[in-house]
């Protein structure tokens, strides 16, 4: 197994990433979007956190009738952020991506958030329709198909993970035969993706040769100091995940493979889907490679765990330092 060409979710072929990030005084929140390729893609849900912000969730299950979305929507805001998605929404009718009906289509996105309310200052700065549409944009242009910006950027703008910045994060692996599995998470839990006794990143552990070379340890002590100041209360902490593959699944298989994202949450965070936390999983299938016999999807679901581990680790280490928050990385250069 080997990293993909850009080691995060774009190596999916046809799936585009773009963020936007709220500007201004008081304002440390943003919007990231998933887009699918052209006609949607096939897609699943799992839901583990016990506070969940999330939208048309309901909609992926095996036995509803949908059968693709057309994008996915992960902000910050809290349920406010929620909105984010109506700008996707009105992007994609603009451009004829939807379910169709009789004289129109209705685009599916679903969506979730991350509390980053009042994290720089302003619990009113949150992102909107507006910002979900400056997502799509930046997805749509010649970025979106790159490899996928990561840290403190979009929906892990405002992001915190146990006393440290949160963020973005990304990765991707290649199984032998070449189907392609990649994850992108939106790092903002409530529990620590470091570990406090050995300063080690969790997710780290999980990584392909020489990925995590130069990462460095942090001070467990100092970890371990912000980790007992870092108060979450309930409900104001949640790590989102965007798992993917080229393989051709249906809906149960996609519900499958966000199962298993988050057997690589519980690997790269401690705690975890606790009563803080919303965390929820998405996973889409976009079907341009064959349907998967049984030693290639076991193979799949395992490496989807082993992805979003390694995309939690890319998220604490890409954060960047902020005036109220210190990074991994600034700890580690401490």
């Amino acid at each position: 197994m080997r990293a993909g060409e850009r080691n995060g979710l774009t190596d999916v072929v046809g799936l585009r990433v773009g963020h936007a990030s709220l500007s201004g005084p008081g304002a440390r929140s943003g919007t990231t979007v998933v887009l699918a390729p052209p006609g949607g893609a096939v897609a699943g849900v799992d839901v583990r956190g016990a506070a969940p912000g999330t939208r048309e969730t309901d909609l992926l299950a095996p036995t509803a009738t949908v059968q693709r979305v057309h994008a996915v929507t992960l902000s910050g805001g809290s349920a406010y952020g929620l909105d984010a998605a109506s700008g996707v929404m009105a992007r994609l009718e603009r451009d004829g991506e939807g379910f169709p009906v009789p004289g129109a289509v209705v685009p599916i996105v679903p969506a979730a958030v991350v509390f980053d309310l009042g994290r720089g200052g302003d619990p009113r700065a949150r992102p909107t329709a507006e910002t979900g549409a400056a997502a799509y944009d930046d997805a749509r242009s010649p970025a979106g198909a790159g490899p996928v910006a990561q840290g403190s950027v979009g929906a892990g703008t405002g992001a915190v993970s146990g006393g440290l910045r949160g963020g973005i994060g990304s990765a991707s692996a290649v199984l032998d035969g070449g189907t392609v599995v990649a994850a992108l998470v939106v790092l903002n839990s409530a529990g620590t993706a470091a570990d406090l006794r050995t300063g080690e990143v969790h997710g780290a552990r999980h990584g392909l040769a020489g990925e995590f070379d130069g990462a460095g340890t942090a001070p467990p002590d100092r970890l371990a100091e912000l980790y007992a100041a870092h108060v979450n209360p309930l409900g104001t902490a949640t790590t989102l995940v965007v798992v993917a593959t080229d393989a051709a699944l249906d809906k149960a298989g996609c519900t499958r493979l966000a199962t298993m994202a988050h057997d690589g949450l519980a690997r790269a965070i401690s705690p975890v889907h606790t009563i803080r936390d919303g965390d929820c999983a998405f996973a889409l299938s976009t079907g341009t490679a064959p349907a998967p016999d049984t030693a290639v999807l076991v193979a799949l679901q395992a490496a989807a765990a082993d992805v979003t581990a390694r995309a939690v680790a890319h998220a604490l280490l890409a954060a960047r330092e902020a005036p109220d928050r210190p990074s991994y990385r600034s700890l580690v250069g401490g």
